[in-house]
């Protein structure tokens, strides 16, 4: 059993993540904060979308969320804790719950601080997270609800999902989250080599997500804070970063 997963450019910089269960088919949709591009991929991977997923409630990530399900059917799952702000659901999920898509079963997570509510999917047969706005390539969200302690708990719990884990965000932030990230470890060697990566990738019009976590937990200087309080400090310079 397994799950594949493909990045669906939508908005100006945000992904979509669009996962295919291999046993039954069944398709899934995460975050579609624009309809027209999610709708074009289901078109060419065979016209399917069986759930939404739903990480948090901005809209950059739901507003595509009713054109598809009245199109596809799609059910809606996302948090219980965020269903006020959040696309009618038809499943309400909290952490420690388990999300079927086909014969694949992914983890709920909580994941606050870029948002109260924010849950992350984690699918260990397909080694994919999909993790919205709270850890970015490089970088993590910003603290807009919660609080350094909330995010220091979030990361915490997604760094330890095995290195293989692909990390499937939210955003194309990567070349600028690289540019400071080089401010806090400039003498990191894995970190100077994935920011000429994806300094290539973004010239020749590549993504550079999805990455595994093994090598965010070699790069990102969030993950690698080692208390609340520092992560706090580099978030801080990173909103007063130009």
């Amino acid at each position: 059993m397994a799950v594949t997963v493909q990045a669906v450019p939508c908005l100006s910089d945000n992904y979509a993540w669009l996962l295919r269960d291999t046993a039954s088919g069944t398709v899934a949709l995460c975050d579609p904060g624009e309809a027209k591009p999610a709708i074009e991929a289901i078109e060419a991977g065979g016209g399917r979308c069986d759930i939404i997923l739903l990480t948090h409630h901005h809209a950059d990530h739901i507003d595509g969320v009713e054109e598809i399900r009245a199109r596809y059917g799609a059910k809606v799952i996302g948090a219980d804790a965020d269903a006020h702000r959040l696309p009618k659901l038809d499943m309400a999920v909290s952490p420690g719950d388990m999300v079927r898509v086909g014969e694949s079963n992914g983890r709920v997570i909580d994941s606050p601080g870029h948002t109260i509510g924010h849950v992350a999917y984690h699918f260990p047969e397909g080694h994919v997270l999909l993790c919205g706005d709270t850890l970015f390539s490089l970088g993590c969200g910003r603290l807009l609800e919660g609080t350094a302690e909330d995010m220091f708990r979030a990361l915490s719990l997604l760094k330890a999902l095995p290195p293989e884990t692909l990390v499937c965000c939210g955003h194309e932030y990567t070349a600028s989250n690289a540019r400071f990230a080089l401010t806090v470890e400039p003498g990191n060697a894995a970190l100077k080599a994935r920011a000429r990566e994806v300094e290539a990738a973004r010239a020749a019009g590549q993504p550079t997500l999805p990455v595994t976590l093994g090598q965010e937990l070699e790069t990102n200087p969030f993950l690698r804070a080692e208390s609340a309080g520092e992560l706090g400090r580099i978030r801080t310079a990173k909103d007063n970063f130009r």
